[in-house]
C-alpha cells in the first residue's frame, strides 16, 4: 500500500428497543455502545465518549507498533492510558460539545528512552 492510496471505512449505528442504546457493526463485528446515565441512556455498556477515547488509544498502540516494526526498534510491548474530561460549564466552543483535556500516557518496553521518545514523536506527528 502506497501513502496515496486511499482508505476507506464504513460503521453503522442504529437504534434499538432500549432508550440510550445503540447497536453498532463494523464489518461482520457487532458491539452496542450506551449513552451516558445523565442523558437517561442505560450507561452499563461502553460510551461514545470512552469509544472515542479507546480508537485514539489503539491508533497510539498500532501505530507505534508499526513505526517500531519499520524502523528495525525492539519493542516488545506498549500500553497506553487515555483519560479526557468535558466540563460542561466550561466549554471549549459554545457550538459543539468537545473535551476540554485530553491526557496520553505511553508504556514502552525493549526500547531506549531515545528510541521511545522518537516513535512517541512520530505518532503526535500524524
Amino acid at each position: 500500500m502506497t501513502a496515496n492510496e486511499v482508505r476507506n471505512y464504513a460503521v453503522r449505528a442504529r437504534s434499538t428497543d432500549t432508550h440510550g442504546r445503540v447497536l453498532c457493526n463494523v464489518r461482520n463485528h457487532y458491539f452496542i455502545v450506551d449513552g451516558p446515565v445523565q442523558n437517561g441512556a442505560p450507561g452499563e455498556e461502553v460510551t461514545p465518549a470512552e469509544l472515542f477515547l479507546a480508537s485514539i488509544a489503539a491508533c497510539g498502540v498500532e501505530l507505534v507498533q508499526a513505526f517500531a516494526k519499520a524502523d528495525a526498534i525492539p519493542l516488545r510491548a506498549i500500553d497506553v492510558d487515555i483519560a479526557g474530561s468535558l466540563d460542561r460549564a466550561n466549554p471549549v466552543r459554545k457550538d459543539v460539545n468537545v473535551l476540554n483535556s485530553v491526557q496520553l500516557k505511553f508504556h514502552l518496553t525493549g526500547v531506549t528512552a531515545a528510541q521511545g521518545a522518537a516513535l512517541i514523536d512520530r505518532f503526535k506527528g500524524r
